[in-house]
């Protein structure tokens, strides 16, 4: 497979995107020092979209932490070398054509080891919300493998420091509690490793919504245009990319629990403190001079990290079953995981609905459905809306299903038992053409004005007769 990279190579490098960003003046390089309670959270927040963020010695610690390194969809389409329009066909060809990990036997981020670990002094892990129970690691790749095939998972987990070797993990009935209840059956733990600083495409990989037993380290090999170098672990035999930053090698016991949270998640509430997994580590291994990621809970590289691969596969499913699907998109309004927006070229009666239902089964965390017709900007929340004022009857184009499967980060669901709703916003079948035809300027969207505008003084209108 060729990917169409645009005129952009792969960000295939942590250092070579911040290198990029730097160029492109979207990286902002903070004071030495600054505060890793709350204090950098806030300054990542404001900068928000708008740059990523450098913080030198913070707290006093060696190792600098950098956030926002992913908060723009454009951003992200540059990272994989293609235009924003093809940012969702690039990551869909990654994920139906994963490439194989090569492995290595030395790996930069093998530099240094740590056999004794103190999670609270060696890394910089910062506390971001007002009221999080501590300080999360909050961009850590949990690697875990199948204890009856050797496959591996990769994905996000909250993770809080709760001891020197000790953190308390969310587990959601997902792929790496599929594989620890596969552990608790031979009696043993699960063997993990958690990765901290990896590059945008490796990290946008892992939130791959992808069948059991899919290793989203060859999808991440697959949007770098070649096999991504993976090193084994020290303490265990979870492989890890060997251009990562840090690694923290350790295992999650199918018995024991310990309280974790609140935290603050991405609906932009707190996640209820509750009895959690444990994850022990028993190593550290980094490069020379590392660099640790964070990403501050509930901003904008939270939301699209989840976003945009649910975007590539909800798009794939919906076609195979409705080829007139042009697009969807996960509306921020919705934290990028709730609020579906789907463009459908329709062609009968009644298939806006079918469109809905299948919606649905497509992932579980979708609550509500818009769909709307080719004329409509689904990136554009405004216009949406205005479909649904001006296209949408409650009684006729409403869809509601009650007592379904949803998100348990959800605050208004009952442990993620919910309702979904579903709006047809398209043109009702057999309407006369100037009913819904929208109004239009010829030359609206040609028009430059700055080459109409008279070169006298905004005051000279006073003299024009």
């Amino acid at each position: 497979m060729t990917p169409d990279r645009g005129t952009l190579a792969p960000a295939t490098t942590l250092r070579g995107w911040l290198d990029h960003l730097a160029a492109r003046d979207r990286l902002a390089v903070m004071r030495p020092g600054l505060g890793l309670v709350h204090e950098i959270a806030a300054v990542a927040k404001r900068l928000d979209g708008r740059k990523a963020t450098y913080f030198p010695a913070p707290g006093g610690h060696a190792i600098p932490v950098l956030s926002g390194l992913v908060s723009d969809r454009g951003w992200m389409a540059e990272a994989m070398g293609v235009p924003p329009a093809g940012l969702l066909k690039r990551f869909q060809d990654a994920a139906a054509n994963p490439l194989r990990c090569r492995e290595v036997r030395q790996a930069p981020v093998q530099a240094v080891v740590h056999d004794q670990v103190d999670l609270t002094t060696q890394l910089p892990v910062p506390t971001h919300n007002e009221l999080d129970s501590g300080a999360y690691i909050t961009a850590g790749l949990l690697i875990a493998r199948n204890p009856t095939n050797g496959v591996q998972n990769v994905s996000i987990h909250r993770l809080q420091i709760s001891g020197p070797d000790r953190m308390g993990v969310l587990l959601l009935p997902r792929h790496t509690l599929a594989y620890l209840h596969l552990a608790e059956q031979t009696g043993r733990d699960l063997e993990v490793a958690v990765v901290i600083g990896v590059d945008p495409l490796t990290l946008l990989a892992s939130q791959a919504i992808a069948p059991l037993d899919t290793d989203e380290l060859e999808i991440a090999g697959a949007l770098h245009g070649a096999p991504l170098d993976v090193v084994k672990c020290r303490t265990n035999d979870v492989r890890v990319p060997a251009a990562a930053e840090i690694v923290l090698e350790g295992r999650i016991s199918p018995s024991e629990r310990a309280p974790e949270g609140p935290f603050g998640e991405f609906p932009q509430y707190y996640g209820e403190r509750a009895e959690r997994h444990v994850l022990r580590v028993d190593a550290l291994t980094h490069r020379r001079g590392p660099l640790f990621h964070t990403i501050v809970g509930g901003g904008l590289e939270h939301l699209l990290l989840g976003g945009i691969p649910r975007e590539a596969t909800l798009l794939a499913h919906l076609r195979r079953s409705f080829p007139g699907v042009l697009d969807v998109h996960l509306a921020r309004g919705g934290v990028c995981r709730y609020h579906l927006y789907v463009k459908l070229e329709s062609r009968s009666e009644g298939e806006a609905k079918n469109v809905i239902m299948g919606a649905f089964g497509g992932h579980y965390d979708i609550k509500q459905v818009i769909v709307v017709d080719p004329d409509v900007d689904i990136h554009d929340s405004t216009e949406v809306e205005w479909a649904v004022a001006t296209r949408f009857q409650a009684d006729r184009d409403l869809v509601v299903v009650s007592h379904a499967q949803g998100s348990k980060l959800d605050p208004s669901a009952r442990d993620g038992l919910g309702a979904k709703m579903g709006l047809d916003a398209t043109v009702p079948f057999g309407a006369p053409s100037m009913k819904f035809k929208r109004i239009a300027v010829p030359g609206e969207n040609t028009v430059d004005p700055a080459t109409l505008v008279d070169p006298r003084p905004p005051s000279a209108w006073r003299e024009i007769r």
